[in-house]
């Protein structure tokens, strides 16, 4: 199988992001035409089944092919010629869900397992994960290493101590700039603590809580230094909102039970001072999640 052929089986978007020169601009456009560029999209607006790590080295592809008894060997490695700057790629056997509430946890994981294989090659912390170097294109020069498909159980393995602990998203500098995966991850969860309360404002009016919530998640969207595509901060949302108004015991108890539980907490937080009350705060939001499932 030639190496375009492979890439045209793992590169799965039908009508993605391109641009020969992002002082240009960057474009939606066929398949076909994005592959005549030099940056295309890495993964479908939905999915991810392509990890990228942005390796801002003169010598990246070293750095990605060392991989033996240290990290997951990349399947293609994407060099530029001039200055030796290169994207690593790993393909995945199954694809990721960007935008899906239901399935937080999986997108959690990929963005641990990419952070951990960032920090195997030193790679730029800030880059997005949205664009990378087309690697069919003559600007750049291709290394096609193999074309095993591995989960990411498998790459957590093959990295080893070089995956990030457990709470590494809480750290202080990832908590205020998110990048890659973990935008999705923090727009996630900020929005929809924020929406167990606004539900109160909209019972029997699921359009309009949806809205709300869209409002709310391309907000915050923007306080990130690279925001997600608008698609993606759409679906977010309505992925939030279907979680709330179809699954959440909340929506279900209704208004009455909502505002007797919420009474409830806050008259207990108002009768405590001090540190009893810092520490019962952690409870308030853990009966604010109980409510929401």
């Amino acid at each position: 199988m030639s190496s375009t052929v492979a890439w045209e089986q793992l590169w799965l978007p039908l009508w993605p992001l391109a641009s020969d020169d992002f002082l240009s601009g960057v474009y939606r456009m066929s398949r076909g035409a994005a592959l005549g560029l030099r940056h295309i999209e890495a993964n479908p607006e939905a999915l991810s089944n392509l990890l990228v790590v942005d390796v801002d080295h003169p010598d990246a592809a070293l750095r990605a092919l060392s991989a033996i008894g240290h990290h997951p060997l990349p399947n293609v490695i994407v060099e530029n010629p001039h200055n030796g700057h290169a994207h690593a790629v790993w393909a995945l056997a199954e694809p990721v869900t960007r935008t899906e509430y239901a399935h937080r946890k999986p997108l959690a994981y990929a963005a641990a397992v990419t952070e951990g294989l960032r920090r195997a090659v030193d790679g730029d912390q800030a880059y997005s994960g949205l664009m990378t170097k087309n690697p069919t294109h003559k600007a750049w020069e291709t290394h096609w290493l193999h074309q095993d498909l591995r989960s990411l159980s498998d790459l957590e393995r093959e990295l080893g101590d070089l995956m990030p602990p457990p709470r590494w998203r809480q750290t202080k500098t990832r908590r205020l700039n998110p990048a890659g995966l973990g935008r999705n991850c923090a727009l996630f969860e900020t929005a929809r603590h924020w929406a167990y309360i606004e539900v109160r404002n909209h019972w029997g009016n699921p359009a309009g809580l949806g809205a709300a919530i869209h409002t709310k998640a391309a907000t915050l969207n923007l306080e990130f230094s690279e925001p997600l595509p608008g698609s993606e901060v759409r679906a977010i949302a309505n992925s939030i909102t279907r979680w709330i108004t179809t699954k959440s015991r909340m929506w279900a108890d209704g208004p009455v039970v909502y505002e007797a539980t919420l009474s409830t907490i806050q008259s207990y937080r108002g009768r405590k001072s001090g540190q009893v009350r810092s520490e019962w705060r952690p409870n308030i939001r853990a009966e604010i999640e109980r409510l929401a499932f």
